[in-house]
């Protein structure tokens, strides 16, 4: 029996709550996955897991076992991670999951520098707006926009996003400019976004000095994605309040206008967030100062305009 693997798989099968989700995290058959656990518990002489064909449970041998085996492969993988970060060659497979505009416009383009550097690394990227369960997906690390609110996560801000509210000109000769935030809630159309995880609307916010606006605005269309935003926005959909990164280069062709220049939206923070035990992976601290860099320089390009995505 491979001890460490079995102790992998174990763990992996108490993360998903799951044999299925565990083997095809670590890559390997479901069959081969239980038969490592059960010689584990064989080698142990403890039963580590209860079994149902509904769900999978620790029991408590199972839970103190998994604590102490967790801090030995994390040794483990601290160990590993400390020689290859050394060489200078971090390699293996990857799991990140990234937002789907980010994805497209910023961190895609920029990858063949990525494997210039790091040829030996496998990047599996997801591509959503949707949030992951980075523990029981066996995500290696994402890129999110906004406030943290997982307190388990361990996270390093590489950028902060900046929005600019815009319209297409047809949309502003049909329905007029807007003078002032409140004007949305009355004589124009909005374009809003809600939460891929709760179904909730983000509201449009506005800045001026000390005052903040909040407004709902008349909608006909939200959704929940971020190219799909941007595509209701260049159709002529409402007045939407997109990211200055994916917005900047139709304004600079004409095709979107920004309205009420003179109102700003917060910031937005963009993290990298990983689990705790990841933080040490030669993989993971590659990436994410690679994407460190990319944001800078993403910030760098849409100077002058300073708020548009400022590292």
């Amino acid at each position: 029996m491979d001890q460490i693997q079995a102790m992998r798989v174990f763990g992996r099968v108490v993360e998903t709550g799951s044999f299925t989700r565990a083997a095809e995290s670590l890559d390997m058959p479901k069959g081969s996955a239980t038969k490592l656990l059960q010689q584990l518990e064989t080698r142990l002489k403890v039963k580590l897991l209860n079994r149902t064909t509904r769900r999978v449970t620790v029991t408590p041998d199972g839970a103190a076992y998994y604590e102490r085996a967790s801090r030995l492969l994390n040794d483990l993988d601290e160990m590993e991670a400390a020689m290859t970060l050394a060489q200078g060659k971090p390699g293996g497979r990857l799991r990140v999951d990234v937002g789907s505009s980010i994805a497209s416009q910023i961190i895609i383009p920029a990858l063949p520098d990525f494997y210039r550097r790091y040829p030996d690394i496998q990047l599996d990227l997801g591509v959503g707006d949707r949030p992951v369960d980075l523990i029981s997906d066996n995500v290696d690390c994402v890129i999110r926009g906004g406030e943290l609110t997982e307190q388990s996560l361990v996270a390093r801000r590489i950028a902060n996003m900046g929005l600019v509210s815009v319209a297409t000109p047809a949309y502003l000769a049909a329905n007029g400019t807007p003078r002032h935030p409140l004007e949305l809630e009355d004589g124009h159309t909005v374009i809003n976004f809600f939460s891929p995880r709760t179904g909730r609307l983000f509201p449009n916010v506005f800045e001026k000095g000390e005052e903040r606006i909040e407004v709902a605005g008349r909608h006909k269309l939200s959704v929940n994605e971020g190219n799909a935003y941007l595509a209701a926005a260049l159709a002529g959909l409402g007045i939407a309040q997109v990211a200055c990164f994916q917005a900047m280069p139709h304004i600079a062709r004409g095709e979107l206008v920004e309205v009420l220049p003179e109102w700003k939206h917060p910031l937005i923070p963009l993290h990298v967030v990983y689990p705790p035990n990841r933080h040490l992976s030669a993989r993971v601290r590659a990436f994410v100062e690679w994407a460190a860099e990319v944001f800078a320089k993403a910030a760098e390009r849409e100077q002058p305009r300073k708020e548009a995505l400022v590292a």
